[in-house]
């Protein structure tokens, strides 16, 4: 039994409860009752895996079907795909120990670039072919869903189907329709074409892809009867999607390991850097009394002592108030922690900090990402240096003394100045604390500056700007590190920016690039966001052998009459509006929040007024 050879094979690796399942809260069904089985695969390894909310939800969601068996499925590490490989152990579900091969679909969430490389391991981990034109058969089908399937033709050649948008309602419509299917004996091709119909559900194979003598697209044509241009798929109601009551709880350490709910959805600010603000639009979000009823039931059901709050930007809650209130207050009672991510510097005041110092007691983060009011416009961040400060005097009356900047460098337009901006900016908060009379006594102040590298993202304003050159950017680097003077209060880190470029590549790529990914697989490259294995070299290889360059993706300036990878993919987003807010950038220009004035991004347009109105 393959159960038993795994449990006598983990013991010699590292976190042997990574793959041993039998935590509580997790699904065991009779295979026999069950109709369709999925395989949610996580490309990541299990204690990242397993923090992910999106994973929770479609798991519940799914196992909620008497006749539906979802399992988890993530990457092993090295140590134990190494035991895998030499026992002809194959990649198997947490729940049932059987080959995720024998399951109906196997499916993949792409929260990063970086785990692409994961996604091809796992399939063959798993005993069926890499390529999907070499799986003939169908099942099992190969799906695919997440934010990076805002750009998924780098994957093209491997997944049979991908899910745009939201997939509460359409994973339950894709599982139904293969079992109406496969009762009909119906032909892989067969279901794929009927998929196809299906709003927000995309089939690459099915398209066809020109390219111009400059290696840029020329035409992307259906066939099959697919549409010409695929939307993707939102819930309209956040208080009446499904949400679990329980999830299950690891036996072993995980990255987040406590009980989450989830917010809001969308975002209200459209900075221009950021994809998720823009592919999670619109904006919609869960009553105070669904979120106290979500939070109460998950801490009962699973023992958790600390519940998080998940959003892109908690504090644009429009009752944030009485949604703090109702929480603190039962949370104060069962002795459960609250922790509230993603607060904003404009809307952070003294009672939002009073709130905070009850459920919270460690440093501040806040995410300024420019160093000039010049360079906050153009990415539209809509701060000014006043209310930096201001977030900042607030933190520190209220006995505060270590706060975390988040800037980025490279970002379009940037000069020296930006960048030395950087360090003057976090200066005068050094400054400031030990101006202020009623500063905490007895104490330093802390400033902990994190830069990340400009990746341009597509369904941005700056998808069409080029990202800095390695070269360059190590320069900036080394000015912004130069330019800070307060050694002892200041401290600075930054991303490796040649794992920055690559992202962009493969954030930007077309089709060609999966014979790139499958070339650095087979090199043997894989997690690649983990810096004890990347391989920068090997990349570079697998390019060149592919008769392509990083740069041509990463370090050029697209058209804005250009034909881009993604633009027969609707995320509801218009291109004429990331083109208007590129103009915008190029000329300082802000543009309001959401909520204070429409900008005419399309949505509301798109989904009959979803979202915020002027």
């Amino acid at each position: 039994m393959l159960q038993e050879k795994i449990e006598q094979l983990v013991l010699n690796v590292t976190k042997p409860a990574r793959y041993t399942g039998g935590e509580f809260g997790s699904v065991i069904k009779d295979k026999s009752k069950v109709d369709v089985r999925f395989a949610f695969c996580f490309p990541d390894v299990y204690d990242v895996g397993m923090s992910h909310l999106g994973m929770k939800i479609l798991y519940s969601l799914k196992n909620a079907r008497e006749n539906f068996w979802c399992e988890r499925v993530f990457a092993p590490w090295p140590d134990f795909e190494k035991v895998m490989r030499e026992n002809d152990i194959p990649l198997y579900g947490l729940e049932s120990f059987e080959p995720i091969k024998d399951f109906d679909f196997i499916g993949f969430t792409l929260q990063y670039e970086l785990s692409y490389t994961n996604v091809l391991n796992m399939l063959d981990l798993s005993g069926v072919p890499v390529l999907a034109k070499d799986r003939h058969e169908l099942s099992p089908i190969v799906i695919a869903g997440g934010p990076c399937v805002c750009n998924p033709e780098p994957l093209a050649d491997f997944i049979d189907i991908f899910v745009l948008g939201e997939g509460e309602e359409l994973n339950l419509e894709l599982m139904d329709l293969y079992l109406e299917m496969k009762k009909l004996k119906a032909s892989k091709e067969e279901f794929l074409t009927a998929a196809s119909k299906i709003e927000g559900v995309y089939v690459p194979s099915f398209y066809d892809v020109l390219y111009n003598d400059d290696g840029t697209i020329k035409s992307v044509t259906p066939s099959h009867g697919a549409p010409a241009v695929i939307k993707k798929r939102i819930i309209k109601d956040m208080d009446k999607v499904f949400y679990p009551k329980d999830f299950v709880v690891p036996f072993t350490e995980t990255v987040h390991d406590r009980a989450v709910v989830e917010v809001l959805r969308g975002c209200i600010r459209g900075c221009r850097f950021c994809q998720a603000g823009f592919i999670y639009r619109p904006f919609r979000e869960k009553s105070s009394e669904t979120i106290f009823e979500e939070a109460k039931a998950l801490c009962e059901s699973t023992g958790y002592e600390e519940v998080s709050l998940s959003s892109l930007s908690t504090s644009d809650h429009s009752d944030i108030s009485t949604m703090l209130n109702t929480l603190i207050d039962y949370t104060e009672n069962e002795k459960v922690n609250l922790s509230l991510p993603s607060l904003r510097i404009d809307n952070f005041s003294e009672e939002l900090l009073e709130k905070i110092k009850k459920v919270r007691k460690s440093g501040l983060t806040f995410a300024p990402e420019a160093g000039t009011q010049r360079m906050r416009n153009v990415i539209n961040k809509n701060v000014d240096e006043e209310e930096i400060m201001s977030a900042c005097k607030i933190a520190f009356e209220g006995g505060y003394t270590t706060v975390k900047l988040y800037f980025m460098l490279g970002l379009p337009t940037e000069t020296d100045e930006d960048i030395v901006g950087i360090a003057e900016t976090a200066e005068r908060i050094v400054n400031l604390f030990y101006s202020m009379p009623n500063r905490p006594r007895g104490k330093h102040i802390q400033i902990s500056i994190s830069v990340a590298t400009f990746v341009p993202k597509p369904f941005t304003p700056f998808e069409f700007e080029p990202q800095d050159t390695v070269s360059e950017i190590e320069r900036k680097q080394h000015l912004l590190l130069s330019s800070i003077k307060s050694r002892k209060n200041i401290s600075v880190s930054w991303h490796k920016v040649n794992v920055s470029i690559l992202e962009a590549a493969l954030a930007k790529g077309d089709r060609r690039i999966g014979d790139v990914i499958y070339k650095a697989w087979k090199k043997g490259c894989i997690f690649d966001s983990w810096d004890e294995f990347y391989n920068f070299s090997k990349w570079q290889e697998s390019f060149s052998d592919s008769s392509l360059t990083m740069e041509f993706y990463a370090n050029r300036k697209l058209r804005y009459d250009e034909v881009f990878p993604w633009d027969h993919l609707d995320y509801l987003v218009s291109k004429e509006f990331f083109i208007k807010e590129n103009k915008k950038a190029k000329m300082s220009e802000t543009t309001p929040n959401c909520r204070l004035e429409c900008s005419a991004c399309g949505v509301s347009k798109k989904t009959g007024g979803a979202c915020f109105g002027g």
